[in-house]
């Protein structure tokens, strides 16, 4: 079974890029641009994760991580900056490191195949 993730970020190309990327690698990715199309989509559907962009303000990754933490109880993954305060996600992963990036994202929705790829 596919595993659907929620993809978000403030920067259309980034956005584009992950979702390539993911979908190349088996995943059912629905990306949004922007904090109201990401709070919309984390009402009306189930996801296994939400991954929050390192072009999201550390404010909004906070909002958006309180209102996801209301709809549903996925793991949420924030890609850093480097330098960048921690927010209160369930994992982190520097932005600039794509391979630590799918690693993580393999063992946060496939938990019994740690390091495994979908």
């Amino acid at each position: 079974m596919s595993k659907r993730i929620l993809s978000v970020s403030y920067d259309e190309s980034l956005l584009t890029t992950r979702q390539l990327l993911l979908a190349y690698r088996g995943y059912v990715v629905t990306s949004t641009l922007g904090f109201t199309d990401a709070i919309a989509q984390s009402k009306t559907n189930s996801f296994d994760l939400f991954i929050l962009g390192h072009s999201i303000p550390i404010s909004d990754k906070q909002e958006l991580i309180r209102t996801f933490r209301q709809y549903c109880s996925a793991p949420i993954l924030s890609l850093d900056r480097s330098g960048e305060g921690d927010v209160d996600s369930d994992f982190h992963v520097a932005a600039n490191d794509p391979e630590q990036f799918l690693k993580t994202v393999a063992e946060v929705v496939f938990p019994r195949a740690r390091g495994a790829t979908p």
